[in-house]
């Protein structure tokens, strides 16, 4: 099997997601414009080697509907002939379109590919593109739907996690990813957002509050009271997890992902493709899985895929340097970290989705793109990705530098 080499990637800054946010004005088409732009310009990419591009967008309606990959291609003219996709496994979205391009490539049938993805929150509301799970009996009850909030506070009350270590978990995802914009990290990687006149709307990520601390935190409510206890779901979750009592609400504002603006894209491809593209590979993609997990739990899918991610590539968590696991919740993190009884000094030490922001259908691109930069930056070898994903799975991809 063809080996698949990552050559670059790139990412916009993450805008706040609501009609203050600096990338309001802007479209999910001109987003993903921007990053598949400057992918082709910074590597002075020939675009006829691309075979395909891959955009996982999580809320495909209105504007954001129809095939945004090939229109986002062509307005980044990357050339008639390069097609598109768009895909949708909710937040795992652009990690699973960086393995689809990935795929295409180790089975031979293409020698170069794009994979990202791109959501605009605060143009298209989350769940805008609706669906059965929430709404249909007939998989709402059989899955124990409830919002993931819920099943946030679920996870933290099965395994133990306070509010107090959901808050410091939070405090310290603030706390990297100031440090790491402060000394420079992101530089390289992250490429500005311009208007139709050239200027720049937005250069840096602006969902950060880097004055963060455990007595700010404290002062917020619990989010998902109100849908737990009075909209029945804590029901719905002591009935699927007869263990627990009574779900403690520790999630809210400060502790949850944050909804912002963004796209990323990825460029993969085979040694051949980089040769001919006359660009050095920064990574080879080793290994990838999907997997379902409990739908109750729902947010629990990463320590069932890192399973299945690591007996597939015949390794250990002990191989693995450096992990990014996104930051939906706090306790996602925290259960992933005591599961594998990882050192908190490995996982996601450039901060998180709780500072940063969780476009949806981008950020799974976008924190593949942030760990390949720190194995280069400190010259370790391996990283493994993951994300949670609604309706209980999970998709993993790991990475080795070369």
């Amino acid at each position: 099997m063809t080996d698949a080499f990552i050559y670059d990637h790139v990412r916009t800054p993450r805008g706040r997601g609501k009609a203050d946010g600096s990338l309001h004005e802007v479209t999910a088409l001109r987003l993903a414009e921007t990053a598949l732009r400057a992918l082709k310009d910074r590597t002075g990419l020939d675009t006829g080697l691309v075979d395909d591009v891959i955009l996982g967008c999580v809320d495909p309606v209105g504007e954001a509907g129809g095939d945004i990959a090939r229109a986002a291609a062509l307005v980044a003219d990357y050339g008639v002939h390069v097609p598109g996709v768009q895909i949708n496994r909710f937040c795992a979205s652009g990690l699973d379109a960086v393995n689809f391009a990935a795929a295409q490539v180790m089975s031979g049938q293409h020698e170069m590919a794009v994979g990202g993805g791109v959501e605009s929150m605060s143009r298209i509301g989350i769940g805008a593109s609706g669906g059965a799970w929430p709404v249909d009996p007939a998989i709402a009850i059989k899955s124990y739907f409830m919002p993931q909030g819920v099943s946030a506070d679920l996870i933290a009350t099965k395994y133990g996690f306070t509010r107090d270590e959901c808050d410091a978990y939070a405090v310290r995802s603030q706390e990297r990813a100031a440090k790491s914009w402060g000394e420079g990290l992101f530089n390289g990687s992250v490429v500005p957002v311009r208007d139709v006149n050239g200027i720049t709307l937005l250069d840096r990520d602006e969902h950060m509050r880097p004055g963060t601390d455990m007595q700010s935190l404290a002062a917020l409510k619990a989010s998902f009271v109100q849908m737990g206890q009075m909209g029945g779901f804590d029901a719905v979750a002591t009935d699927a997890h007869p263990d627990v009592e009574v779900v403690d609400h520790v999630h809210h504002a400060g502790n949850s992902s944050g909804i912002v603006d963004g796209a990323a894209a990825v460029l993969v491809g085979s040694k051949a493709a980089g040769e001919a593209a006359g660009l050095r590979p920064r990574a080879r993609i080793r290994a990838f899985a999907n997997i379902g997990s409990d739908p109750a739990l729902m947010l629990t899918g990463p320590v069932d895929v890192t399973r299945k991610v690591l007996a597939k590539a015949g390794m250990s968590v002990s191989d693995i340097d450096l992990f990014e696991v996104n930051e939906a919740f706090a306790a996602v993190v925290l259960r992933f970290c005591q599961a594998f009884d990882l050192d908190p000094e490995a996982v996601n030490v450039n901060g998180g989705a709780i500072a940063l922001g969780h476009p949806l259908g981008a950020t799974g691109a976008m924190i593949l793109g942030t760990v390949l930069d720190e194995l280069e930056r400190t010259g370790k070898e391996r990283a493994l990705i993951t994300l949670c994903i609604g309706a209980g799975m999970g998709t993993a991809t790991i990475i080795e530098r070369v």
